[in-house]
């Protein structure tokens, strides 16, 4: 541990020294800055807003992301989970927004129904937490791969190019620079040196943007266009309107929203290794939607914790919520310095992309690690696993499955996280707590016993040796005394 550190009861209190803090705080921006400014950018495209207004929309929403993620991280009394969650505008409701601006409603409606619908979430948060105890290991190892597994489609649009559209997706340059990112990424996390291979994210993205500078692939031009300071102002876009409709609409998506966060506050506690009770989950909820109700006055949307995020927390070991801080202090100076802003929107997709990958996997791979506790043995977990999974992964294997259902039946279900969520607490209630639990025999899928043999055992083993009470025995009957494993 640096000298400069402070230890702490709770991993998630240490303090680390001001420059790597701030350090990391800026790996984690960087982490999600392409995730936060893309509802901003559809959204305004969608609404008809000029360039330029589209540009105020996300500094808003840089802006209030900021102050979010400082009221998790640090937290009042009743709101903020402290534990090291960064927030952002929900991609959960950018299908929803999109049709309430474009029914006709606009971009006062869309703010309305957040506010709205933010009180309303605000209000049941307490009893959404009350949920914890149906969020056992087979649950929660459901939830975090699926989270890793979702945005691994991320990753790779980021990798081909970012939009869909340019000429450019999917070139081999684009892919090219992504492989050389990541495998900078591997290489200097591989470094004995912890602070660099800590920072392993940050200094791949930089080593990325100066390769493809070489490569003509950055394009700084834009760097200075616009203002380089500005204080986003209160209802920029005009007075919230309250339409019904569309307040029931965004309601589903904070009912999505709570589902996600819950389920993000429980990954990344698991992660650090810290406790996360009903009480604290609820905190961190509150503080979701009370920055969620005030977002829209400065023109943003809703909040909630960005799951690339926990992801980094998995991959570095840094556990200090105060990093996170230090990184919503960063958003917020992006909010209100456009400038920056736009340098940092200046790193090319394709080096996101590489950097996404062992992000994301590294989600996905805390969920595996999760599931690898759960007993698997007289009881019917391993099909609560296996049909919450495939079940998660039919939006992410077919993105349109859902296209003809009802749009409440879309909201929740087309993400893969709120349907994996919703499917393993289903299916929790119904093998584990309602009525009699499954026997050893009760169904033809149930998991066998796991067994295995120690390889010390097979390689001590001989021609005409047996194993009595657990020990190995030569055919004169004498004991085999196998070699204690170096450590």
């Amino acid at each position: 541990m640096n000298q400069n550190t402070v230890a702490v009861d709770r991993p998630e209190d240490e303090r680390l020294p001001f420059g790597a803090t701030l350090a990391y705080g800026l790996q984690h921006v960087l982490t999600m800055y392409g995730g936060i400014i893309a509802p901003p950018l559809i959204i305004g495209s969608m609404a008809g807003l000029s360039g330029a207004e589209i540009g105020v929309l996300i500094t808003a929403c840089l802006f209030m992301g900021g102050l979010a993620t400082i009221l998790q991280t640090l937290g009042v009394p009743f709101f903020g989970s402290q534990l090291p969650l960064v927030q952002g505008v929900s991609f959960a409701g950018v299908a929803t927004m999109g049709a309430i601006v474009t029914s006709g409603g606009g971009l006062p409606a869309v703010l309305g129904s957040v506010i709205a619908a933010s009180v309303i979430g605000l209000l049941v948060a307490p009893v959404f937490a009350k949920i914890i105890r149906f969020f056992p290991p087979v649950v929660t190892g459901v939830v975090i791969t699926t989270i890793g597994l979702t945005l691994l489609p991320v990753a790779a649009g980021w990798a081909m190019g970012g939009a869909s559209d340019a000429p450019d997706f999917g070139s081999q340059q684009n892919l090219l620079l992504a492989a050389i990112t990541l495998v900078v990424v591997l290489v200097l996390s591989k470094m004995p040196i912890g602070a660099i291979s800590r920072l392993a994210i940050l200094l791949a993205m930089v080593i990325g943007t100066v390769i493809a500078a070489f490569m003509g692939m950055v394009d700084f031009g834009g760097v200075l266009d616009g203002p380089i300071f500005a204080i986003p102002t209160p209802f920029a876009f005009g007075m919230p309107t309250f339409e019904i409709a569309a307040i029931i609409s965004m309601l589903i998506v904070i009912l999505v929203t709570l589902t996600e966060t819950t389920a993000d506050i429980i990954a990344v506690g698991d992660i650090i290794g810290t406790k996360v009770d009903s009480k604290r989950i609820a905190a961190g909820l509150r503080a979701d939607m009370l920055s969620s109700a005030v977002s829209p006055v400065f023109g943003s949307f809703t909040q909630s914790a960005f799951a690339q995020n926990v992801g980094l927390v998995a991959i570095t070991g840094v556990k200090s919520r105060f990093v996170v801080t230090a990184g919503g202090a960063v958003l917020v100076v992006l909010g209100l310095l456009p400038v920056l802003g736009r340098v940092v929107a200046a790193i090319p997709t394709p080096v996101l992309g590489g950097a996404g990958i062992v992000l994301f996997g590294s989600v996905a791979a805390s969920g595996i690690r999760t599931l690898a506790k759960v007993e698997y043995r007289g009881n019917m977990n391993l099909i609560i696993v296996a049909a919450s999974l495939g079940i998660a992964m039919l939006p992410i294997a077919a993105p349109t499955i859902y296209d003809q259902m009802p749009d409440w039946f879309n909201t929740i279900f087309h993400s893969g996280i709120s349907s994996a969520a919703v499917a393993a607490i289903l299916l929790n209630l119904l093998f584990n707590h309602l009525g009699s639990r499954a026997g050893k025999d009760a169904s033809a899928l149930a998991a066998a016993p796991t067994r295995s043999i120690p390889v010390a055992y097979l390689e001590a083993f001989e021609d005409g040796d047996s194993v009595i009470d657990g020990k190995i025995v030569d055919r004169e009957g004498n004991e085999v005394r196998l070699d204690q494993p170096a450590h």
